[in-house]
């Protein structure tokens, strides 16, 4: 068991115990044998003047714990709103791309048209607060979050010993004429003679998705780069036809991990989705895209400081919001794992594809 390292991601960090709470979780693995990986557990020198600097030391902390991990334990439950912490699943993101095993947690596994609050039934259909049809209601989860890892339905503790019989079962098949598991697959796009860029955000569950797309790829096309979007199918993963859920889920998680990994640059609509957060299947792509060296760039309407765009009961209450959690105080407009991985750009789509477009055009 020793061979495992173990990294606990969550928003446990934000929570008013949420320390004591990590430390058991990471005393709870090392009983079964398991190392982990704790970003805490490393002693940062914090600057008072320099906020973001100490945001951007704390993600290289994350970044390198991350590589020394073969493992992680997500936290899935909802997170301001009806949807996960976005940092979490963005390191889920980079563990996948590591090829390292991705374990969930959640109290809740029903489908989101059960856990999703104020939706509106009209005509036969469900739609959210924002109008659109309520994206894969059927699903506890985003089709990246159910694709890429082992949802348990519990706490902590249960996901831990799964992952342990899981571990323990490996070691008999390695033992048997099971064959192993295929490799993580590489680029299977051929070289267009652009640079390609994936266009990742939540214009992927809007009922006129192909429509906003041919505008946005004509757009790439007009700057010099080659455009693909979670709704085209990729080289190397077949289509699917099935009336089953989660194996639709599994095809679409399965076709835009490998438009990640087909991209050289992610464009990200880091837009709040269902609460204060960004949609998880973009989380997801930007963690795998910064593991695999791609390029980031993401946009917001809003990139004030998170302590102005989230409520909270400010300076003296340690900027908490309604649950209790903070409202990280890094002079960034999102989550760390966001803010200090990639160029985040105030405006549209239009508005990051041009910023990206100017630092190609330096770099020649």
């Amino acid at each position: 068991m020793k061979k495992e390292s173990i990294y606990i991601a969550g928003p446990m960090c934000f929570y008013e115990d949420g320390y004591p709470r990590w430390y058991v979780m990471r005393d709870r693995a090392r009983v079964k044998g398991f190392d982990v990986t704790m970003p805490s557990d490393t002693q940062l020198e914090m600057d008072p003047r320099d906020l973001r600097k100490n945001g951007d030391a704390i993600f290289d902390n994350c970044v390198r714990c991350m590589d020394a991990s073969t493992a992680i334990l997500c936290n899935l439950e909802f997170y301001r709103g009806a949807d996960v912490d976005g940092g979490s699943i963005y390191e889920v993101g980079m563990a996948y791309a590591r090829g390292a095993h991705c374990y969930g947690y959640t109290r809740d596994k029903r489908p989101m048209a059960w856990k999703y609050q104020n939706g509106v039934l009209r005509d036969g259909v469900l739609y959210d607060q924002k109008g659109r049809p309520l994206p894969y209601s059927h699903l506890p989860f985003s089709p990246n979050v159910v694709g890429s890892m082992k949802i348990v339905e519990g706490d902590f503790d249960d996901c831990l010993q799964v992952f342990a019989l899981d571990r323990e079962e490996e070691r008999k098949r390695r033992g048997g004429r099971v064959p192993p598991a295929a490799p993580v697959p590489g680029r299977t796009l051929g070289d267009v003679g652009k640079p390609v860029v994936y266009l990742a955000g939540h214009e992927r569950y809007a009922p006129d998705a192909v429509r906003r797309y041919a505008g946005m790829k004509a757009l790439c096309g007009e700057l010099g780069f080659y455009a693909i979007t979670p709704a085209d199918e990729a080289p190397g993963v077949p289509p699917v036809s099935s009336d089953d859920p989660y194996t639709q889920a599994y095809h679409i998680f399965d076709r835009q991990q490998q438009h990640v990994r087909n991209c050289d640059i992610v464009i990200a609509d880091l837009n709040d989705f269902h609460g204060w957060e960004p949609d998880s299947d973009t989380a997801f792509e930007c963690g795998m895209g910064f593991q695999l060296g791609k390029k980031l760039y993401g946009y917001m309407a809003d990139t004030r400081r998170m302590i102005e765009r989230v409520p909270n009961l400010g300076a003296a209450r340690e900027y908490r919001d309604a649950c209790g959690c903070n409202a990280e105080n890094f002079d960034y407009p999102l989550n760390i794992m966001f803010a200090c991985s990639m160029t985040i750009v105030q405006g549209g789509f239009e508005d990051a594809l041009r910023r990206a477009a100017l630092d190609l055009e330096g770099t020649k």
